[in-house]
């Protein structure tokens, strides 16, 4: 199942410079998923945020339900995990199928180890930060994951609004992603829609959770290609 997804985000998104839109489930009616997920038909991936109510003081979803969003879903699954101990539950996510795990370097205990034993299971290897979270520590080890996670709101809740003081941080991964030829996607996630999207592809994200900007809008596929094409332009200015 990974290999297959894998291969229909590789078309989606062409080469590691492509720009990925991921709208975020937290923003669907969860009482309509399978709707939802089809009106998203034309996304990179789904975002999916699993929160514990520890590492967060929220709580969403669970293997169970992520492993039906899986079953339906027409894209790829983005996992997020904003839980303590990833872990012990991040491989679980991992053997669901889910094209990509991202956890929280806050949370992790030894963060290459586990993201060796994701890719191990077949997923991409994701690693988030907190905004006040510094990036530096990351740096060496770059390689060892598919995506490193750039929060722009304090994780937890939907629908805050985009924190434009994480832009240096992500500048300055950006750059030194660059400067040593990693291939690590780089993901923002919290507030991004078409007012914000353009700020984060300038300070080098390419991969872009969006919520209500997609599944708030009346068409959610030319929500997706909006974004999507003012990523891009904005990429490319960089």
């Amino acid at each position: 199942m990974h290999s297959l997804d894998q291969d229909r985000a590789g078309s989606r998104t062409g080469t590691t410079s492509a720009v990925r839109i991921n709208p975020s489930i937290l923003a669907a009616d969860f009482v309509n998923m399978q709707a939802e997920l089809a009106r998203i038909e034309g996304a990179d991936f789904v975002h999916v945020d699993v929160m514990d109510n520890h590492f967060v003081p929220n709580l969403t979803f669970g293997p169970q339900m992520v492993s039906r969003i899986q079953d339906t879903s027409p894209v790829p699954l983005d996992v997020h995990l904003m839980i303590d101990q990833p872990e012990r539950w991040a491989p679980d996510y991992a053997q669901l199928g889910a094209a990509s795990v991202t956890f929280h370097l806050e949370a992790a205990t030894d963060p290459v180890a586990l993201a060796r034993r994701l890719r191990a299971i077949g997923s991409r290897a994701g690693i988030a930060v907190k905004p006040a979270t510094p990036i530096e520590g990351l740096f060496d080890v770059l390689d060892e994951f598919d995506q490193i996670l750039v929060m722009t709101v304090e994780p937890g809740f939907g629908g805050q609004s985009f924190m434009p003081e994480t832009m240096p941080k992500l500048r300055l991964l950006s750059d030194e992603a660059r400067r040593r030829g990693s291939s690590v996607w780089l993901q923002v996630d919290g507030g991004i829609g078409e007012s914000t999207i353009a700020q984060a592809a300038e300070a080098g994200a390419d991969t872009f959770v969006a919520g209500s900007a997609v599944f708030g809008a009346a068409d959610p596929g030319a929500a997706i290609s909006s974004l999507r094409a003012s990523a891009g332009r904005h990429r490319h200015t960089h």
